[in-house]
């Protein structure tokens, strides 16, 4: 098989294993959130909620720490539910407390849909970031339209999603929302696999040499097909 092949292969499970990782990384994340949403429903106190999604985000901290992951994405976590404690003590609004992230699904979902009327789906950009492939992959048609296919399910999740969480926030229901909250991260990681298989149902057996040539100085075509 050609090298570009295994190249492309390798690059793809690295792909894949960062989608599982970041599938297993919500399971953690999600904490504070759960935490703030059972103790506000049980008791119908901000302050004992905000302390037990504070001393989630604590222990997601030190418990990445430990593990030897990045010091600045573990104190990331604890930042963001600083600023939604921060909003919903000030306002006296349960609901506050989901507003950061609510935003954060806003830019994400209009990045995501700009992104693919540019003819960029983000898709293909955060897997060509993971594999170090470069921007060449938008220039194969049969890739940018796997990528595209792939990304209308991330991106219908992510709407549907954020309708769901922006009612509920309209309507004031801190609860349902923090549920909703909870569940959002978990069914953005599994449709980014559906996405995934989507992307890799299109693409079949068709795989790019977009970096052979440089590499091997040959004249190999742009595309080509595995047999």
């Amino acid at each position: 098989m050609d090298p570009t092949a295994h190249r492309v292969a390798d690059g793809e499970e690295a792909a894949q294993a960062a989608i599982r990782s970041r599938l297993r990384a919500t399971v953690v994340e999600v904490a504070p959130i759960f935490g703030f949403t059972v103790s506000f429903a049980l008791t119908h106190q901000l302050t004992v909620a905000l302390v037990l999604a504070l001393a989630a985000a604590a222990g997601i901290c030190v418990y990445r720490v430990v593990r030897g992951e990045s010091v600045w994405r573990a104190l990331a976590v604890l930042g963001l539910v600083c600023v939604q404690g921060a909003l919903a003590a000030t306002t006296g609004e349960a609901t506050n407390f989901f507003l950061p992230n609510l935003v954060m699904h806003s830019v994400i979902a209009l990045a995501n849909a700009v992104m693919l009327l540019i003819g960029r789906p983000l898709m293909g950009v955060v897997v060509a970031l993971i594999t170090k492939e470069g921007p060449g992959w938008h220039r194969c048609p049969v890739r940018r339209r796997a990528f595209v296919k792939g990304n209308l399910v991330i991106l219908a999740s992510s709407v549907v999603m954020l309708a769901i969480q922006l009612s509920l926030y309209l309507s004031g229901q801190a609860v349902a929302l923090g549920t909703a909250d909870a569940f959002g991260p978990p069914v953005l990681a599994l449709s980014m696999l559906l996405g995934w298989r989507v992307y890799r149902r299109a693409l079949g057996d068709h795989y790019c040499a977009t970096n052979y040539r440089k590499n091997t100085g040959t004249s190999l075509p742009l595309e080509r097909t595995l047999p």
